[in-house]
């Protein structure tokens, strides 16, 4: 599988994420940031929330999608998120025909990148130290928080 090439304004939008992971985690949560963009222009952001609300399905990028509101199509936007997608997201993002996603990291959890290189999302992966130092932070301070989730694995 290859990855697409990053382009300036992806590092700045994935800056806005990892924003969002960094909050996420000061609240002891699951530190994954996502925000939504067209055109270089934001959209939405939102953090992974399961902690904080109890709520097993408040990811990232639902909370991102469910931010930007009712759209008539996503043709044009992109997804950032910090973390590689798990299956329920990616689902969201093959739902919602959202065309492209960069993504911050795919070191502490791999996700599935190539289910949605497959269905032909393009697929940037940034390989980013930030988003790798806030999730292995997290993993080491909340073991059996990441065990509940995607961690126990």
């Amino acid at each position: 599988m290859t990855f697409g090439q990053p382009t300036a304004g992806d590092l700045e939008m994935m800056n806005l994420a990892l924003g969002e992971a960094r909050s996420g985690l000061a609240a002891g949560g699951v530190p994954v940031g996502a925000v939504l963009a067209s055109g270089g222009k934001l959209l939405a952001a939102g953090r992974n929330q399961r902690v904080q609300h109890g709520n097993p399905v408040a990811h990232a990028e639902i909370a991102c999608l469910r931010n930007a509101g009712r759209r008539a199509s996503y043709h044009g936007m992109t997804m950032y998120t910090t973390l590689s997608p798990c299956p329920m997201c990616s689902g969201a993002i093959l739902l919602f025909q959202i065309p492209r996603v960069v993504v911050g990291e795919a070191e502490t959890y791999e996700g599935n990148l190539a289910f949605l290189s497959a269905r032909e999302v393009e697929v940037v992966l940034l390989d980013d130290c930030g988003c790798v130092e806030v999730m292995r932070e997290f993993q080491a301070r909340y073991p059996d928080v990441w065990s509940e989730d995607i961690g126990g694995r």
